[in-house]
């Protein structure tokens, strides 16, 4: 009644078969000298169902796992655990995609956060973001180390608008009252200290040759190029982040950044311009009086 199926001579589970566990769990598949070998569905009582290789009895090999809760696991199994290369699909609609060792993310992998579009793509440790990563957001992107899932150390955020600030994390332990007596758990929180903010790296558009003006030496227009030195609305951004504050990865806001680079552009074509009409007067104020 718990099995139908082919048997072989010693009157063992062999071949393909269908069983029925004492626990109310169910297999149909193959099998091998009485055990679950091969390709088969291992169904749970409680919803959870398991679709791929086994061997001797354990998942091992490619297979796909889908939990009670409607999450799932897609890659490859050994000794009856993720490991190997796969991708998890969290309730949340979160995704995990990279290595795992014995049942957890462990090595090089990428978690993509569905609610905020951000993605964390670096090194796992025994299922905890650790190591060389970069956590990429929308207009913005962070590079450097983690550890316990929290930034550590020297790195940089990345901004769209073309500018780069560089600082390092450090971690600081919660402030307890002298009057507490009870242990607590210590919260760990990591404190952003910027040093410097590169040059912005601003894009000019190509645009066609025109005709050399005949109207004298020394005349300069629009097109001429800055002198490279950092203007001082990055001096003043730069200030803005010397003390030390509480942002994490993607608590910042590029909007700021993107405003004084919009400002120091148009200062700085303003200046252009006007240096311009300044040589030109001069010139002409050179001819006239040479023909008096």
């Amino acid at each position: 009644k718990e099995y139908e199926g082919a048997r072989n001579e010693a009157g063992e589970r062999h071949g393909r078969g269908k069983a029925r566990l004492p626990n109310g769990d169910t297999y149909e598949g193959s099998y091998e000298f009485g055990k679950r070998h091969g390709q088969g569905t291992y169904r749970f009582k409680n919803g959870a169902r398991y679709i791929g290789e086994y061997f001797r009895n354990k998942k091992h090999g490619q297979g796909t796992f889908i939990y009670p809760d409607g999450s799932r696991y897609e890659g490859e199994w050994a000794n009856d655990q993720r490991h190997g290369h796969g991708v998890y699909y969290y309730v949340n609609n979160d995704t995990y995609t990279g290595e795992w060792f014995t049942h957890q993310r462990h090595g090089q992998g990428t978690y993509l956060f569905a609610e905020t579009g951000s993605k964390y793509v670096g090194t796992w440790v025994n299922g905890q973001q650790e190591g060389a990563a970069e956590l990429i957001h929308l207009n913005h992107r962070y590079q450097g180390k983690f550890l316990n899932k929290n930034p550590v150390g020297p790195g940089k955020y990345i901004f769209d608008v073309g500018c780069e600030q560089h600082g390092e994390y450090r971690l600081t332990d919660m402030e307890r009252g002298e009057e507490e007596e009870e242990e607590e758990l210590i919260t760990v929180v990591p404190k952003w200290k910027a040093t410097k903010i590169t040059e912005l790296a601003l894009w000019t558009p190509a645009l066609p040759k025109e005709p050399t003006s005949t109207d004298g030496p020394g005349q300069e227009g629009p097109g001429a190029e800055s002198t490279g030195e950092p203007g001082e609305e990055a001096q003043a951004l730069l200030e803005g982040f010397e003390g030390e504050t509480d942002m994490r990865p993607g608590d910042e806001d590029a909007d700021v950044l993107r405003e004084e680079s919009r400002e120091y552009d148009q200062e700085e074509f303003r200046y252009d311009v006007d240096e311009g009409n300044i040589n030109s007067e001069e010139e002409e104020t050179r001819q006239l009086d040479l023909q008096d």
